[in-house]
């Protein structure tokens, strides 16, 4: 997707208020709906044992020139043959993210390609891409050493097990639309948000951790909820949504405090306090660079980058990717009265959704309408009429294999 811009890096910020108009100017850009993006990302497991630790210099040599300057210092990090860069998460997670297409068959094209050949990349080494949401064999363990892992690890332990879990151990499907014009801007905001837990229980199949049964359809939802809550749960959305995520951006904590070697921040900095003047912290006040890097480490369900990144969905096995991708973007396209009819029933059941999937009523009532009104409008995305048919009979196939659970 398009890249936010915004003042100079290295300008002091004045005040709070003046970071929350930056705030919501970079994160909400506004005209018509016309790009794209996908993001997979995937547990690395050992293909001989998935339950072994991945070793980072095992990782190293099977990505080569496109590693990460954050697994290989120095690396030239080239993309993929389609576009693709390749990201590694703290755990040894990979993750690609083809450039924003303006086709949804482009898109998918593309990321099916690059997918094939980071997955040939693992085999060459002996390795292989997960297919859940998060590690059903490994405790977390982090391997990149990278002052930011760091310093986010530090900050998570302090709260509880689930950051390192996050941070180590999950792997999601992002996918990013526009925000669209200024008018209806919140009405997609609230779409995403209230589409989310149909979403998550569509697609849940993070239930396993670490060898263990967690109770939980999509433990990789309960992993990134806990957190940091209340940043990383889904937010209010009454209001304008700049303005509320320009404010949550303030009062949420400073992770990474890049300063000198160790990058830990004071426990309990907030942005806000620090932008104006009334924290305690060595040299000057933030500039606009920390403004951006701060907003890189909040993790919401849909994040607002300039464009809307989705972040709630667990990864698919295989191509699986394509489902959620084609259902999403075609509901996006439809008429939102619509698209708010079919998600209200398990509006704002996110915890249900993740804790039962599909097996919640409700839940299940607006998966199987949302399923509905998207299979109608597939052929929005412009994909391949024989692409929509299967995913039209997958999406019906899960919702209707649950229905016929809680039937029988």
């Amino acid at each position: 997707m398009t890249s936010s811009g915004g003042s100079p890096a290295t300008t002091p910020i004045g005040s709070r208020a003046e970071a929350e108009g930056y705030v919501a100017m970079v994160c909400f850009k506004h005209g018509p709906p016309r790009l794209y993006g996908v993001e997979l990302e995937w547990t690395v497991h050992h293909a001989d044992d998935p339950h072994r630790p991945l070793d980072a210099g095992r990782l190293s040599k099977a990505l080569g020139l496109h590693a990460p300057a954050t697994l290989v210092r120095g690396s030239p990090q080239l993309p993929l043959s389609r576009g693709a860069l390749v990201t590694v998460e703290p755990g040894g997670q990979v993750e690609i993210s083809v450039p924003a297409a303006e086709s949804i068959p482009r898109l998918i094209d593309d990321t099916a390609a690059d997918a094939a050949e980071l997955t040939a990349l693992l085999l060459d080494a002996d390795l292989i891409p997960g297919a859940y949401g998060l590690d059903p064999f490994r405790t977390p363990r982090r391997i990149l050493t990278v002052p930011r892992y760091a310093a986010m690890e530090h900050a998570f332990q302090r709260l509880g097990p689930h950051g390192p879990r996050m941070m180590c151990s999950t792997a999601g499907l992002q996918i990013c639309l526009d925000a669209g014009e200024q008018d209806e801007t919140a009405l997609r905001w609230r779409a995403l948000h209230d589409l989310g837990p149909a979403l998550v229980g569509l697609f849940a199949n993070s239930r396993r951790r670490a060898g263990s049964d967690t109770g939980w359809a999509s433990a990789r939802t309960e992993a990134t909820f806990g957190t940091c809550a209340p940043f990383t749960e889904p937010p209010p959305l009454d209001g304008d949504p700049a303005a509320a995520w320009a404010r949550m951006a303030m009062e949420a904590p400073v992770l990474c405090l890049r300063r000198g070697d160790t990058w830990d921040a004071p426990t309990g900095l907030t942005f806000g306090a620090w932008a104006d003047g009334l924290a305690d912290v060595p040299g000057d006040g933030p500039t606009y660079d920390d403004l951006d890097y701060h907003l890189s480490t909040l993790f919401p369900p849909v994040r607002p980058r300039g464009y809307l990144e989705v972040r709630y969905l667990d990864a698919q096995p295989g191509d699986g990717w394509i489902a959620p991708t084609l259902l999403l973007t075609a509901l996006m396209s439809a008429p939102m009265d619509q698209v708010l009819a079919a998600a209200e029933p398990a509006a704002g059941r996110w915890f249900p959704a993740a804790r039962e999937g599909l097996e919640d009523k409700l839940v299940l009532q607006a998966a199987r309408d949302v399923v509905d009104l998207g299979t109608e409008v597939l052929d929005r995305t412009g994909a391949d009429p024989e692409l929509i048919a299967a995913v039209a009979t997958r999406l019906q196939r899960i919702v209707d294999d649950t229905h016929g659970r809680r039937a029988s």
